[in-house]
Parts: C-alpha cells; sequence; structure tokens
C-alpha cells in the first residue's frame, strides 16, 4: 500500500510539473475588439507556439491606457501598447518596458476621397478632418502629419467621431478622417470609392504597436520575457508567410469573420495583406532608437510629456533571438 502510494504521489507530482504554472498563465491585452490585424498572435496560439514555451495565452480586448496600468502595478505580465503609451506610462512613473517591435510603420494615416484632392498634410488647411477622439495613437499620428504640414490644429476642424470614418467620409460627412491605413481604407475602396491616403510613416518614423512588460518581470523573469518574445514573433512571421492559414486561423477568434460574405471577405483579407506590410523588417522584433526620440520629441511639442525621459529605459532589444 505504500509503495503504491508512493507511485501515486511521485506521478502527480509530475504532472503537476508538467502543466503550466499558474504565472505561465498569460492575459494578453491587445487594446482593440478582436480583428483579423490580430492574426499573428491567433496564431501563436493555435500553432503551440506559445505553448512550446510552457506559456497559456488568453486574449485580453482592454484599452491600451488600462494595460499600460495593469503592466506598470505588476498586475499583468504583458500587453501590445503602442510606443507613446510606453512613454506616458513612464512619465507617470509606471516602470513598463518595450521588449519587441511588432509594426515596424506606424499604421496611422489620413485618408480622403480622391475628388478631395488632399494628397499631402498642407492639403489639410481649412478642412473638416474626422478622429476618433483626442487620444491615441490616431492623435499622435495626426499632430505628426500636421507638423509635417507646418500645420496647427486652428487651421482645419477637427472633430471627434469615433470609430465612424468610413461612413464619415462616404457619406461627405467630413473632407478627410484619420484611419488606420490598413483598415478603413479598404473598406471604403470596396465600397467603389477612390481613396488617398497620407501615410506618417512616410513622413516621420514613429513607435508602433509592440510588446510590453515590467521592471519587475525584466528582473524576476527574463526568460519568461524572452520566452514571450520568441513565440509571438514565430507567430508574427508564420502570418506573414502562411496568410491564408492565418485568415482561417483569425476566424475562430474574430467573431462573424467566417460568415462575411465573400466580398467582405476580400476586404479583410487586404486588411491582413496590408497589415503584414506594416510588420516587415529587415531583424523582426527591433526597435528603432530613432523612432524613440521622434515619438519623444513629438510628445514634448504636445505637451504630454513635460521634460525628456531616459530613453534607454524605455525600451529594449535586448530580448530578441540571436
Amino acid at each position: 500500500m505504500k509503495f503504491r502510494i508512493v507511485i501515486i504521489i511521485a506521478i502527480f507530482g509530475i504532472l503537476a510539473g508538467c502543466a503550466p504554472k499558474e504565472s505561465d498563465i498569460i492575459r494578453l491585452p491587445v487594446g482593440f475588439i478582436p480583428n483579423v490585424q490580430f492574426a499573428p498572435l491567433y496564431v501563436a496560439i493555435e500553432k503551440g507556439f506559445y505553448e512550446d514555451e510552457g506559456l497559456l495565452v488568453e486574449m485580453d480586448y482592454n484599452m491600451e491606457t488600462d494595460s499600460v496600468a495593469l503592466v506598470g502595478a505588476g498586475e499583468l505580465q504583458f500587453a501590445v501598447v503602442s510606443g507613446e503609451q510606453v512613454l506616458l506610462g513612464r512619465a507617470q512613473g509606471l516602470p513598463v518596458v518595450y521588449v519587441m517591435a511588432w509594426y515596424q510603420q506606424f499604421p496611422v494615416g489620413v485618408a480622403s476621397l480622391a475628388d478631395q484632392n488632399i494628397t499631402t498634410p498642407q492639403d489639410l488647411r481649412g478642412k473638416r478632418v474626422g478622429i476618433p477622439g483626442l487620444y491615441g495613437a490616431s492623435y499622435i499620428g495626426f499632430k505628426a502629419l500636421l507638423n509635417a504640414g507646418g500645420l496647427e490644429e486652428k487651421d482645419l476642424t477637427l472633430d471627434s467621431i469615433g470609430f465612424t470614418q468610413t461612413e464619415a467620409l462616404a457619406d461627405g460627412l467630413e473632407d478627410a478622417a484619420v484611419v488606420y491605413i490598413s483598415n478603413e481604407p479598404n473598406k471604403l475602396r470596396a465600397e467603389g470609392f477612390d481613396v488617398n491616403v497620407i501615410a506618417v510613416s512616410d513622413y516621420l518614423s514613429l513607435v508602433a504597436n509592440g510588446l510590453i512588460t515590467s521592471e519587475e518581470m525584466i528582473a524576476k523573469r527574463p526568460e519568461t520575457v524572452r520566452a514571450m518574445v520568441r513565440a509571438t514573433l514565430k507567430g508574427i512571421q508564420y502570418a506573414a508567410q502562411h496568410p491564408d492559414e492565418a485568415f482561417a486561423i483569425s476566424e475562430k477568434y474574430v467573431e462573424n469573420l467566417a460568415n462575411l460574405s465573400d466580398e467582405d471577405k476580400d476586404v479583410q483579407r487586404q486588411v491582413l495583406a496590408d497589415s503584414i506590410q506594416l510588420w516587415q523588417a529587415e531583424l523582426d522584433g527591433l526597435s528603432d532608437p530613432a523612432a524613440w526620440e521622434n515619438m519623444q520629441e513629438l510628445l514634448l511639442q504636445m505637451e504630454l510629456l513635460t521634460e525628456p525621459l531616459d530613453l534607454t529605459a524605455a525600451f529594449t532589444n535586448g530580448f530578441l533571438p540571436e
């Protein structure tokens, strides 16, 4: 009897060792609703890239600023956020660190119907421009374009319209709208409109979406950080190389994606294809120090930062695979 008990205990111990530890269960906020643009994360989950690293990742769609605060407070281990949120968080004393760049090009721009003849930032003067709100990456990117055109907000009419850019342009309610360049322009083109897009990345390199963690995670659990980076990069690379499979995987995670008409699915496939172009880099995951400098300078100009930060503490390339 004792022998059997010892064996049972030993087997239980082995099974317990194989099961994910509680600290290895990752709730990953991405700051938006389920969307085909998150295909690399869905791929990394479904293809077992996270599981191979001993991680159990669950998607979360909280707001970006909440994610930064929760990571900084140690209540979350990781989040996907845009670069400006890292600097704004650190200015408030939140010890967050950007450890992997996902989007190599800032994904924001200004879209307009072609008959408006808005092709440069200078062309926005005197126009009515819709924007989701005066916050987040959309507002940061828009201010970068105004600077590039030598404009100020007073030189145009800026309307907060939420996420109704497609309808606002199609119905003629706005002359232009701040958009994610892989998203709304494709919807408008599918509806038969000719669209011009002014991309922020054509004028200024800024830090876009990437993976953040906390200083405490880096100090105490660097291998977990390294594993998370490694698995996420595998998802990005696999999705870029196998877009049809990535789209099919996304159907499991994005509500109603599988039930769309063929025409609407084609739009979403183009959204994914354009997103892939924004991810591409010579070295996946690499942060560009110049983009961080540009981002900080922009935030200082906007008076969202009151003084420069130590950028070497805000990001690191030290967790990228060799």
